[in-house]
């Protein structure tokens, strides 16, 4: 057994100094099966640390209803297995560019920004979560014989709040559920982040991408002793649909990790290897220097432009960080692990198989709730999918506007069954129809979630239609609801859906592709709109080639299997032939 503190100036290993060369790595982010590779990449990079954070929400769908918790653990496991320590950050935030920053759907929705504070409300599921949780990090603890060597306080607090109290409640609870190794914060370099996120007697870190010797000087003034960290290096960034990939110069990126290394400080580079949101999992952002201008949804891929690239293969940051790293490490680094088998060639298969939204919406989608009012998507109960909104338009009457308040993020729209247009929110939540509508008519609004807002001030906020729809100015009621979560696409409820032969547009398609030399690959979808694709029942997550810039969605070796594969694939707005491709990395 070991231990592991906070001294004046270093980490200190059984009162020895040691520094902290970290990596994040999500395991929720990479297929289980590939997190020995993974880890022996970062190992490889001359690191002897990983640094993972904790969804809540994947892991409480439901209140009470837990799924998986003990994956935690299997990764820690994993962890120590590699020779490596662990930085663990159980939130309950998270951030991280997730659906809704971690918190659970069930939460925001009838609390909103009273989440994240001290009330009661919030405070209860909080706790329930975390006694059911942190078994699988405490017996892992570096004082047990486990990797564990820290424990983040919340996430970025400083940021988005200045509640002191809920803070120290967390910290509290932390060690009330027997989390003996050294607590921390991470802010940004900023008196107000600093003062907002920071904890009494709590090791304060601080997250950047470039720098250093002007941050540390900013934590040194509300910190004046203890280790030195950069507990997020920001070496590359995520992307959004509709905008450029994002890019860092590698040689920029080492040389701003080596200015952090020549401070004397430890590190934790985020991201050491990015992964993917799979099962549609990708958060969002407001767009704005405040947060708070339209929704920018983040895109499938977390490649973040890592070091460790999304299928796990080095990159040229990886060979620079590299050559940095290994001056700071203790002996020669390990040889760089082979790849992954990847994908022998190329594969082309048809999508032959199809049913109408409507129909599928019929036997995988919830029961119907009738409202006076559009509800939202909390309201519904419904996390990750879409909502099928119906609304009689009286008539008759003249042709008029027909307009929605409030929507969250996108809809397609129906007008006595033929389509009517998309609705899209990039320059705003309050939109219309191009053409007028005339009564009386049916109007559907299927509208989808492009991902809960995970940082700044608008997180917790709804989604669906958020406040209602008109026809010019008067306020159509009496709205029939039905969902379609992702969560129902499960191979013994998707076998019910009655597929025809014909190749129509919106609607789940089915195909097969024959593989021959399984490994990881690429998946496409020529002739494809928008909407989500399983292989094998696996949920690769979402695409949308045409808003750009990911064209094409990793799908990890362990996925396929010789011979056929079954994929879905869930259009949710064009109307033309498609087909699948799996393609060679």
């Amino acid at each position: 057994m070991s231990t592991f503190a906070v001294g004046d100036e270093d980490f200190l290993l059984d009162g020895r100094p040691v520094r902290l060369l970290s990596g994040a790595l999500h395991y929720f982010r990479v297929h289980e099966e590939q997190w020995e590779h993974r880890l022996g990449m970062l190992r490889a990079m001359g690191l002897n640390c990983v640094e993972t954070y904790v969804p809540w929400n994947l892991h409480e769908p439901e209140p009470g209803r837990y799924a998986d918790v003990d994956a935690l653990g299997r990764f820690l496991d994993a962890v120590a297995r590699a020779g490596m320590w662990a930085i663990v950050r159980p939130g309950p935030y998270i951030c991280a560019e997730w659906e809704n920053g971690g918190l659970p759907h069930w939460l925001t929705g009838p609390l909103g920004r009273r989440v994240r504070t001290l009330d009661p409300e919030f405070l209860a599921p909080v706790e329930d979560w975390f006694r059911r949780l942190l078994p699988q990090v405490v017996e892992r603890q570096i004082d047990r014989g486990g990797p564990v060597v820290l424990v983040q306080v919340e996430n970025e607090y400083g940021s988005y709040g200045s509640d002191r109290a809920y803070l120290e409640w967390v910290a509290e609870l932390l060690r009330g559920c027997g989390v003996s190794v050294p607590l921390f914060t991470s802010d940004g370099p900023e008196d107000h982040m600093l003062t907002g996120g920071s904890v009494p007697g709590v090791l304060a870190t601080a997250n950047f991408g470039s720098g250093a010797r002007e941050g540390f000087a900013t934590l040194r003034r509300h910190q004046p002793s203890g280790p030195l960290m950069c507990m997020e290096f920001w070496c590359g960034w995520f992307d959004h649909w509709g905008t450029e990939h994002a890019v860092r110069d590698a040689a920029d990126a080492a040389e701003a990790l080596r200015e952090i290394l020549e401070c004397g400080a430890s590190v934790n580079i985020y991201m050491a290897h990015g992964g993917t949101n799979f099962g549609g999992w990708a958060g969002a952002n407001r767009a704005g220097e405040l947060h708070d201008g339209p929704v920018r949804a983040t895109v499938t891929s977390y490649d973040y432009d890592a070091p460790v690239d999304e299928a796990g293969r080095p990159t040229e940051k990886f060979r620079r960080f590299r050559e940095v790293l290994a001056k700071y490490a203790e002996g020669p680094l390990p040889e760089v692990p082979e790849p992954p088998a990847g994908l022998a060639g190329p594969v082309s298969g048809t999508l032959d198989g199809w049913a109408p939204l409507e129909t599928v919406l019929e036997v995988l989608g919830d029961e119907e709730a009738v409202t006076p009012v559009p509800p939202t998507f909390e309201q519904l109960g419904v996390d990750r999918g879409l909502v099928r909104y119906r609304v009689a338009v009286p008539g008759p009457r003249q042709p008029y506007p027909l307009g929605v308040t409030g929507l969250r993020d996108r809809a397609v729209v129906c007008v006595d069954g033929a389509p009517a247009g998309v609705l899209d929110t990039t320059d705003g939540e309050s939109v219309s129809l191009p053409g007028p509508v005339a009564g009386p008519a049916v109007v559907d609004l299927w509208v989808e979630s492009l991902g809960r807002v995970n940082y700044g001030p608008r997180q917790a906020e709804p989604k669906g239609i958020t406040g209602g729809v008109r026809h010019e100015r008067q306020y159509l009621h009496g709205f029939r609801s039905r969902a379609l979560r992702l969560d129902a696409f499960e191979a013994a409820a998707v076998a019910k859906v009655p597929f025809g032969a014909g190749r129509g547009g919106r609607g789940l398609h089915r195909g097969t592709l024959d593989v021959t030399g399984a490994g990881d690959a690429m998946l496409r979808l020529p002739g494809a709109t928008r909407g989500f694709v399983w292989v094998n029942g696996f949920c690769l997550g979402r695409y949308w080639p045409a808003a750009g810039p990911q064209d094409a969605l990793f799908v990890p070796g362990p996925v396929l299997r010789e011979g056929a594969n079954e994929v879905w694939v869930l259009e949710l707005e064009g109307d033309g032939d498609m087909g699948v491709e799996l393609c060679v990395l």
